[in-house]
């Protein structure tokens, strides 16, 4: 049995075949076969069923790659129309539901309280006069009270779906956050200690979500570590180890970490993540080993540049007033309580 993550699905993308789900930043390479692409369209469709999408529906799908053009493929053999509009722009968005005379959304929970939160502020629309009956939430950890919040704002009913965070295919769903995820086939999910190679932790412990996908073609029986981590059954509200979730995109350390090593004088960093209101933040802060570089834009420049080509997600990038001579290893200082640290072994 093997033990995988995310960064060693990334490091056996030169020899993977089929197609190559690839995430946003390339760390992550899933390969899916025939028999997998059918399967994770049958799952996610499954759940689209499970939360009341029929063919009467028109589904729009406002999330990002490559998670939009499978949900939309799926919804399109269960609803009577699907289309995929990405994740930005929140006008964007309204007038993509207006347009397609949509039913059904499915979102990530930050994207769909930020829509709503626009429509009420900003577009001054009430949100009962789009008509949806159903939204899905999708893709990130929910804030509490997320959704019953919006099936009262919208009076539409709410299911939340647990995706594969390495292709974004449905995988258990429920329909309240005070109930474990319900898996939607058999053997596919499980959870597995922290700080070793074992599943069926014990309970109460903190636990990794993994994915046992028996079967595939390519993996056969490996175990894949989600990187999000639950206590007492399948409800994934942490997440573990070298990525971080943010605005449903993961961000790698090492990435950044390897960005950094190359620019002379940073002598360590931290990455700040906050959600103060609707959405996620991100800012990191370097810290230089000379006075010289404190000030100098230059340099700051050069990090903001080497970070922006890391990753989707916008990053900020702010430098300590202080020097520091010491090198440090790169830390996560996470305000909204998700990421328990790089190293799972000590995250228990």
């Amino acid at each position: 049995m093997r033990w995988l993550t995310r960064d060693d699905l990334g490091a056996a993308g030169r020899s993977a075949s089929g197609l190559l789900v690839v995430s946003p930043d390339a760390a992550s390479v899933f390969p899916l076969g025939p028999g997998e692409r059918a399967d994770a369209a049958a799952m996610t469709g499954a759940a689209l069923k499970a939360a009341g999408v029929s063919a009467r529906d028109r589904v729009v799908v406002a999330l990002a790659e490559p998670a939009g053009a499978l949900w939309a493929g799926a919804a399109a053999d269960v609803a009577g129309a699907a289309a995929s509009v990405g994740p930005r722009g929140r006008m964007r968005l309204h007038h993509a539901l207006t347009s397609v005379g949509a039913t059904a959304l499915v979102a990530t929970p930050t994207g769909a309280m930020d829509f709503l939160a626009r429509l009420h502020l900003e577009f001054l629309l009430d949100p009962l006069d789009l008509g949806l009956r159903t939204i899905v939430l999708t893709g990130e950890n929910a804030a509490k009270r997320t959704m019953a919040y919006l099936a009262k704002e919208f009076d539409a009913e709410v299911t939340e779906v647990y995706a594969s965070p390495f292709t974004g295919a449905a995988l258990a769903c429920r329909t309240a956050e005070e109930e474990p995820f319900v898996p939607l086939a058999e053997g596919i999910l499980g959870l597995a200690a922290l700080g070793k190679d074992a599943l069926d932790p014990d309970e109460g412990e903190l636990a990794e979500v993994v994915i046992t996908p028996r079967g595939h073609a390519a993996l056969g029986d490996a175990v894949l570590r989600t990187g999000q981590v639950s206590r007492g059954g399948l409800a994934p509200a942490h997440t573990v180890g070298e990525h971080v979730l943010v605005r449903g995109v993961w961000v790698s350390l090492l990435r950044i970490q390897k960005a950094l090593a190359k620019v002379d004088g940073v002598s360590g960093w931290k990455l700040t993540v906050s959600r103060q209101g609707t959405l996620d933040a991100a800012v990191l802060t370097v810290s230089f080993n000379r006075a010289s570089l404190v000030k100098n834009p230059m340099w700051k420049s050069r990090i903001q540049q080497a970070i922006h080509g890391l990753t989707p997600v916008q990053i900020g990038v702010e430098v300590a007033p202080e020097v520091s001579e010491a090198v440090t290893p790169g830390v996560v200082e996470d305000q909204r309580g998700h990421h328990l640290g790089r190293d799972r072994s000590l995250a228990g």
